[in-house]
């Protein structure tokens, strides 16, 4: 990355309810950083209301913001803001509709870029589309940097490679590795996560028949011990005091994508599966219910329409609410006969934490990304996965802001 750049990030949504908390947590950050940072989106006048704001609450007045006015669908004007940004930070979504535009600028001006979808679909056709030239083009492109999935992407990190210490003369010799990941958690839901979702499940069916596709296409090269899914069944589980239902979101795909670009770590043979906790059978039961009813309605554009009406994009909720919501994440792994656990902690999953975990994962690309560590070769690049992108230096980041990694052997 060149030093000539003007911004070293760049926040494109500032002006989005996820997007402000985004500005807000670097605000706090710039000048400890010595960031040289803007927030980009398409109204001056609403980007200049969020930056006044930014600088009566900043120590610093001197680290607030610059202002870009840029529209994701004006391709020129969105390579011209990544020719001059070291990380292009967005929140814009639903990515499916908004998102390819700014990876697409990104790989073409040479600039690094996360985000925090959650969409399968978004993020497998980054991958088809754009990963061969953002790495001929020596470019980092990183999705799924919110609680979808920094938590349980860099748990099951931690806890293979707990798994792994100290594998010379123990007996276990090549064994695979078996992970489960356990999701507790409690918030409110955004007008822009509800959209999101409302449209993923939309397209669920054609998403299912790309993975299908790839898998096919896959099969005929795909090494022997390639990662794949664990034993996904409802069950009670002792451990956890609780049920434990498969949770169909994209964290299990971004943890076995980890897996395949980092075979050093997570061995041959890694399997991993993904739960959510549910306390009681009735509570199990009424989640399906209410899912499996939000899923029917969203196959049909009628209905799809009326369920993307009940919340608007920007709507999130207030900071009394945020600050009573929290998660838990446990990754439970073993190899042979050795155990080990990961809990991951932290407080309001969708919104207060999710901007820390983007914010933090910019900062780490724009400050760690020339330092080469035994998890994340200074030369990979193209569209990566958070563990395989930053791995132990973001651990480290999220440990200071106050995010909790725990490993019990």
């Amino acid at each position: 990355m060149s030093d000539s750049k003007r911004y070293d990030i760049a926040v494109l949504g500032a002006t989005g309810f996820t997007g402000g908390l985004v500005a807000s947590y670097l605000a706090t950050q710039a000048a400890g950083e010595s960031l040289r940072w803007a927030i980009a989106g398409r109204s001056r006048p609403k980007l200049e209301a969020v930056a006044a704001g930014l600088r009566e609450d900043a120590a610093d007045t001197e680290a607030a913001p610059g202002i870009e006015v840029v529209n994701v669908d004006d391709a020129p004007a969105m390579e011209a803001l990544a020719r001059q940004t070291r990380v292009l930070l967005t929140t814009v979504g639903p990515f499916d509709v908004h998102g390819e535009p700014v990876v697409a600028a990104c790989v073409a001006g040479g600039c690094d870029y996360v985000d925090i979808t959650g969409e399968p679909a978004f993020v497998s056709r980054m991958i088809d589309r754009y990963h061969q030239p953002a790495r001929e083009r020596g470019i980092r492109v990183v999705s799924c940097c919110g609680f979808d999935s920094i938590p349980h992407d860099l748990g099951a990190l931690l806890a293979v490679r707990a798994l792994r210490e100290g594998v010379a003369g123990d007996g276990v010799g090549d064994a695979p590795i078996d992970l489960e990941g356990f999701v507790f958690g409690a918030g409110s839901i955004s007008g822009g996560t509800w959209h999101s979702a409302v449209r993923a499940m939309g397209n669920y069916r054609a998403d299912q028949r790309a993975r299908r596709r790839r898998r096919r296409e896959e099969k005929s090269v795909r090494r022997p011990g390639a990662p794949r899914y664990g034993r996904r069944t409802v069950r009670y589980e002792p451990a956890i005091a609780a049920w434990a239902a498969p949770l169909p979101t994209i964290d299990p795909e971004v943890v076995l994508r980890s897996a395949s670009l980092l075979p050093a770590d997570y061995g041959s043979g890694f399997r991993y599966a993904h739960f959510v906790r549910v306390g009681s059978l009735p509570k199990l039961t009424a989640g399906a219910m209410f899912i499996g009813s939000v899923f029917a309605l969203a196959q049909l554009p009628p209905t799809r329409r009326l369920l993307l009406a009940a919340k608007k994009p920007g709507d999130g909720p207030d900071a009394a609410a945020r600050a009573k919501g929290r998660f838990h994440v446990l990754l439970r792994g073993k190899r042979a006969e050795r155990t080990v656990s990961v809990n991951v902690r932290g407080g309001d999953p969708g919104y207060g934490e999710t901007a820390k975990m983007v914010a933090e994962s910019a900062l780490c690309l724009a400050r760690e990304r020339s330092r080469a560590d035994q998890t994340t070769p200074a030369s990979m690049t193209g569209v990566l996965t958070p563990a395989a992108a930053l791995g132990l230096p973001l651990i480290a980041r999220l440990r200071s802001a106050g995010i909790r990694f725990e490993v019990e052997a």
